[in-house]
């Protein structure tokens, strides 16, 4: 079983390495994508720089601008992730191969044993294919996906491939802070 655990590890870090790989060849190197880049980081920090000046009695010259301002950098990060939108097909294909083929090596193999009971939604996952009713008995399929998302994170942070704080910051998103537009109204 820690064989089979640390060979996983292993195999989501070879993964991670290859989506990379592939991302660089497809987006990373790209003009257009250096360029979209470049545009979002200056963008973003020039709203950010002028979030902190303006003050509460600001005019409505100076709150339109900024909601202007926010407006373009939300269509840069639209067209950024237009760019990457060719480079998560090829991975999706990709890893959709490599997880049929792994999982026909490891289907039924208790590959780790988890310190907890997974909750009852999470269950189908984590203990997919394995007979038996130890719900702390944990799948290929879970282990895998928690060690890419943690891994690739890490991965895109040590190249330099990661997104900046600043745009991440000013994007918000699903897991990010919300847009703080609401606050001039």
């Amino acid at each position: 079983m820690f064989a089979d655990t640390i060979l996983i590890v292993f195999i989501s870090v070879c993964t991670a390495l290859l989506a990379e790989g592939i991302t660089w060849v497809l987006v990373y190197r790209t003009e257009k994508y250096k360029g979209l880049k470049a545009e979002v980081e200056k963008q973003s920090k020039k709203l950010e720089k002028k979030k902190e000046t303006i003050t509460e009695s600001a005019g409505r010259q100076q709150k339109k601008k900024i909601e202007r301002q926010e407006e373009k950098l939300k269509n840069n990060n639209r067209d950024l992730s237009m760019v990457r939108m060719k480079s998560m097909f090829a991975i999706g294909f990709c890893f959709t191969a490599l997880m049929g083929m792994f999982n026909s090596i490891f289907d039924g193999r208790v590959v780790a044993r988890l310190p907890f009971v997974p909750l009852s939604y999470i269950q189908g996952l984590s203990h997919r294919n394995l007979l038996g009713e130890d719900y702390t008995d944990c799948s290929f399929i879970f282990l895998y996906i928690l060690c890419t998302m943690s891994i690739r994170q890490n991965i895109q942070k040590m190249l330099g491939l990661a997104p900046s704080r600043a745009a991440t910051k000013q994007a918000g998103g699903f897991l990010g802070p919300p847009p703080q537009a609401a606050k001039f109204s």
